[in-house]
């Protein structure tokens, strides 16, 4: 019998008794952010690499666009349960048959009902957790310009809801709250799904201390691809990219640059709604240039011929994908000492670390660095041999089938 003659939720059975085929079909969804960042650049890597390796890809997509035209009593309702997407993939996963689904983000438009569409079907669940979505309003566990986590490991976040984490509203984070709450309850995260993907040995041991099974719960990094081959550096700037937002440490960035030490080139690529520090720094400080968003290819023609990236995040990060497109370019990293970037890091091989929010010890490690060419071209070479021992698509490819596989098969004695 063919997969696709396979009545509705045996497929998954069916896989204990035969080989699963070297080339696999894959529905991979994602609720699409209003804009654009590391998460949706992720999902778009790993469609590319999966189609150029033979598999079938069906992405089912959401974006979070029309959020603007939906009231906040509406989309707390869809974020708690959008009968929609139950509808619509319960109906693509008839219609196509899949090995396995993978989700990225399922907030707020798609929802937690995914999965009980997919149990339903008999389709295994793969879902990477890019954030702490799960266990806090906002997801980066960071508020009011610091660490937070009061909520981590609570039935339901109730001081997100006070804290307005969400949105800055209490109706929009009273919606999250019931969602992280409700599906607690049900066991939706325990038994709707068959493994998640952490980005990093810090992020897989937070998610463990949020009350995730460890035993479900791999890692597996981002990667990058294409590969952007190696940049010449000798740029003479250093180079921010990212969101402007509190939790990504630009104002402890912007500190440091009025270090009389630091002369060097600043140039900051990216947008958000910090957009006016920003421009009023660079307005009051020469060595500090605001490029603003810019196209992937250009982003890569900056890290490629820059001294160094920055990375000054004072929030968990659960990887922290540009270093990863750093080491591509060759390019060392500065960054902060906290969560996956911590591990990215090899400190003092191809980059430094710096304690977080600490804008003398950002400019002190930095000037020091800056001023030995003959290490930093040292740490370019280390950087370039890290992204190719971890971070290509050959290797991430072989991780993320075995997890594939195996979430099929963990699905098929748990359903037969």
């Amino acid at each position: 019998m063919s997969t696709l003659a396979l009545p509705a939720g045996a497929f998954a059975r069916a896989a204990t008794t035969r080989e699963l085929p070297e080339r696999l079909r894959i529905v991979v969804a994602h609720n699409v952010y209003q804009q654009s960042g590391g998460e949706d650049a992720c999902v778009k890597a790993e469609l590319a690499m999966l189609r150029a390796h033979g598999h079938e890809v069906i992405p089912y997509t959401i974006s979070n666009d029309t959020i603007e035209r939906r009231s906040r009593l509406e989309l707390a309702a869809l974020t708690l349960w959008s009968a929609p997407a139950y509808r619509e993939l319960r109906a693509l996963f008839r219609e196509t048959r899949p090995h396995v689904v993978h989700f990225h983000n399922t907030f707020p438009l798609i929802s937690p009902a995914a999965y009980y569409a997919a149990r339903r079907e008999g389709v295994p669940v793969v879902q990477t957790l890019h954030n702490y979505r799960w266990f806090c309003c906002n997801a980066v566990f960071f508020i009011d310009g610091k660490v937070c986590q009061a909520c981590l490991g609570r039935a339901v976040p109730w001081r997100g809801v006070l804290k307005r984490c969400y949105r800055g509203s209490h109706v929009a984070s009273a919606g999250v709250a019931a969602m992280i709450g409700t599906h607690k309850a049900l066991g939706t995260w325990r038994n709707a799904i068959d493994t998640y993907i952490a980005l990093s040995q810090a992020s897989r041991a937070k998610l463990i201390e949020g009350g995730l099974d460890a035993r479900r719960i791999v890692v597996k990094p981002n990667f990058v691809y294409p590969d952007p081959g190696e940049g010449p550096g000798g740029g003479g700037y250093c180079l921010f990219v990212g969101r402007f937002s509190a939790e990504k440490g630009l104002l402890t960035l912007l500190r440091a640059w009025r270090n009389p030490a630091l002369r060097r080139s600043l140039k900051i690529i990216g947008t958000g709604p910090m957009s006016a520090e920003v421009e009023a720094a660079a307005a009051g400080n020469p060595n500090i240039e605001l490029l603003g968003q810019c196209p992937p290819d250009v982003v890569y023609d900056f890290l490629g011929r820059a001294d160094l990236l920055i990375v000054p995040s004072e929030c968990f990060e659960t990887f922290g994908r540009v270093v990863a497109e750093a080491f591509a370019k060759g390019t060392p990293v500065l960054a902060a000492d906290i969560g996956g970037l911590s591990e990215i890091i090899a400190d003092g091989e191809n980059g430094l670390l710096f304690a977080p929010g600490d804008a003398d010890d950002l400019a002190e490690k930095a000037h020091r660095l800056l001023a030995d060419p003959t290490r930093l071209q040292q740490m370019r070479r280390r950087a370039r041999a890290a992204f190719g021992l971890n971070y290509t698509v050959e290797a991430n490819h072989a991780q993320l089938i075995s997890i594939y596989r195996n979430a099929l098969r963990r699905c098929a004695i748990e359903t037969a």
